[in-house]
């Protein structure tokens, strides 16, 4: 560890941008028991601890590996730096990486312990709650901490609390919330209602989230492209296609440009139902806009691809599979080769193999049918 120890002085005293150089260290570290000692050790650059990005990001790998323990073992040190750890946005910090992991009691112990709290603070654990999904506990605490803290919500308060409803299904509960900022004196905002509105247009309840939709434009909040694309997602559900493509094409008079879920919420619904042609045509436009496409458009537009039979279609997408560097289920390019093979397209077969064993990025173990 000495070696680590002088590399980090040889980098601060050199580099024009440290912070970058250790970034990019931790980022390329492949073995994860590695990262975590790295992490540590950057730990004590009092720097590095102000940033966020880098710890989140951290955390989110080894909560992919499931190395929980790792999580604990890197927050838990950074309790030894003082005076960082009696501020309150550092702790806050904490508690929302612990949730995020889904330790709990290890962000409740976190405020526990901490010298001072306010309403930071009583949000984040919130937000622990909510990314733990510790649904009853979250009711529980949203009625008695504020008073226990000597706090008033704020409308992030009850942004948190929706969010918890509508994850835990509890959706008339939280449209009561809605209404009950405004009684305290507060007022809705953009991620009230994009909450809101995805929990009802994406569950089935499309007129429940065009009654929300005209209170937010009575209330003068302006939507954006995710509340365009919710609503999206709900008339595609609803089977108003035509509606859904009219609203694409007037976001411009709205100021706003398609994203990545805009186009995904009509080429998941096409595939759906069974559209392939129309699917085909956002995905062609998807890729136009140069944005990539994500791992939930892959497997719709492959897994449809396949059962129609689209072989030369199914190709072309795993090429864009690893092209865009995407992180798909290996069970999904293990059907596309077992369903090349059985169309007797096997040197495609073998590209697919090869594509998914050669790539720089992510090594998927494919086998051609013959080799099982």
């Amino acid at each position: 560890m000495a070696s680590l120890t002088k590399a980090i002085r040889r980098t601060f005293s050199t580099s024009l941008s440290p912070i970058k150089t250790i970034s990019e260290d931790l980022y390329k570290e492949r073995n994860l028991k590695k990262l975590v000692s790295k992490f540590k050790q950057y730990s004590n650059i009092t720097r590095f601890r102000t940033k966020t990005g880098i710890y989140e990001s951290t955390v989110h790998r080894l909560v992919s590996a499931k190395k929980l323990k790792w999580v604990e073992e890197i927050l838990e040190h950074q309790k030894q730096y003082r005076p960082d750890i009696t501020k309150e946005s550092f702790n806050a910090r904490l508690i929302s990486l612990y949730g995020k992991s889904g330790l709990f009691k290890n962000a409740q112990k976190v405020f526990d312990e901490m010298p001072e709290r306010s309403l930071k603070s009583v949000n984040a654990l919130l937000g622990a709650c909510v990314n733990s999904k510790k649904y009853d506990e979250l009711e529980t605490l949203f009625e008695e901490l504020p008073e226990k803290v000597k706090v008033k919500r704020d409308v992030v308060t009850y942004n948190i609390m929706i969010k918890g409803l509508c994850d835990k299904g509890e959706l008339d509960k939280a449209r009561g919330l809605v209404y009950e900022i405004e009684k305290n004196g507060l007022k809705p905002d953009l991620v009230t209602f994009n909450t809101i509105l995805g929990a009802f247009y994406m569950n089935g309840k499309f007129d429940d989230g065009e009654k929300m939709w005209d209170l937010m434009v009575s209330k003068d909040v302006k939507p954006d492209i995710r509340s365009y694309n919710v609503k999206l997602v709900g008339l595609m559900n609803e089977d108003k296609e035509s509606e859904a493509v009219k609203l694409v094409g007037e976001l411009g008079s709205f100021e706003l440009k398609p994203d990545v879920f805009t186009y995904g919420a009509l080429i998941r619904g096409y595939c759906e139902k069974g559209n392939l042609e129309e699917a085909n045509k956002y995905y062609v436009e998807l890729v136009k806009s140069k944005s990539a496409p994500t791992k939930a458009i892959f497997a719709s537009v492959i897994s449809s691809a396949c059962k129609k039979g689209d072989s030369d279609w199914v190709l072309e997408l795993c090429k864009d599979v690893f092209k865009w560097k995407c992180h798909v289920n290996v069970d999904l390019l293990q059907g596309v080769v077992d369903g090349l093979v059985k169309s007797s397209r096997i040197q495609e077969a073998k590209e697919v193999v090869h594509l998914g064993k050669s790539n720089d990025y992510h090594l998927y173990k494919l086998n051609l049918p013959s080799d099982d």
